[in-house]
């Protein structure tokens, strides 16, 4: 599956989260974001989003200075599974 990349070098807290909390709203549930930032505080704010909010961080690194997360955006809350039994 291919991701959407979101860029959000040079800003500070709390605007890498916010960005992408915006982001992961227009994408389909399953999607990847990757956010790359440069803000040491992402690492604890990202985990945190991603526990308050159902979305899974599936990695997260540094190389250079540079932070890199990816972020599967959470099935939506209301969504019935395809093999879940039908009621009338």
């Amino acid at each position: 599956m291919s991701e959407i990349l979101l860029d959000a070098r040079g800003l500070t807290c709390p605007l890498p989260v916010l960005k992408a909390n915006r982001m992961l709203r227009g994408l389909p549930p399953g999607a990847r974001l990757r956010v790359i930032a440069t803000d040491l505080a992402s690492v604890a704010d990202f985990q945190a989003f991603c526990r308050e909010t159902g979305h899974a961080l599936i990695a997260f690194g540094e190389e250079g200075g540079t932070l890199s997360f990816v972020i599967r955006r959470r099935p939506d809350p209301d969504a019935t599974p395809a093999d879940a039994p039908h009621t009338a």
